[in-house]
């Protein structure tokens, strides 16, 4: 798996951040977790996170624990079974999100050679009854971070976490 930059970090949690206070509070960031398919109830992840609201520091912290444990670091200190199960499960919707972003990739990429083209955004699109006639072009360029004309996986998935948050 592939870990989220700091730049692709803070950009999801200014969407996050849907007041604009410089905070995610715990119903901002369950939204997010349920866009990608996990469910916690607010008391479960307050529970988790041992606060009401992150600021981006602790939004990175939180990020890096449950990265850390998706790649068999565990945090020290509490052995506490239902505190592990959280943290287990955290890591499990990182490599859950991550394996889905790389389904999806193949999806766009038709001829496999590891780029989405506006042509074959636009193919797809139009097979999924999405197309609305836009310009395929300026949707890769918004992400198209090194300025290649297509999308990279790293890019794709910038585009997607930051679509969903």
């Amino acid at each position: 798996m592939s870990l989220l930059t700091p730049t692709e970090l803070q950009r999801i949690f200014e969407k996050l951040d849907m007041n604009g206070d410089g905070f995610v509070c715990l119903q901002e960031l369950n939204w997010l977790l349920q866009k990608i398919g996990f469910n916690f109830s607010l008391d479960d992840l307050e529970s988790l996170v041992e606060k009401k609201s992150l600021d981006f520091c602790e939004f990175l912290f939180f990020y890096n624990s449950l990265s850390k444990q998706n790649n068999g670091e565990t945090r020290g200190g509490n052995d506490d079974d239902d505190d592990e199960r959280y943290h287990h499960d955290g890591g499990d919707i990182i490599e859950e999100l991550e394996s889905d972003l790389v389904e999806t990739f193949k999806v766009f990429d038709l001829d496999g050679d590891g780029f989405i083209t506006s042509q074959e955004l636009e193919c797809v699109l139009k097979r999924l009854g999405l197309w609305d006639g836009r310009d395929c072009r300026s949707m890769i360029c918004f992400y198209d971070t090194n300025l290649d004309g297509q999308l990279d996986f790293e890019e794709f998935k910038s585009m997607m976490l930051l679509s969903i948050a």
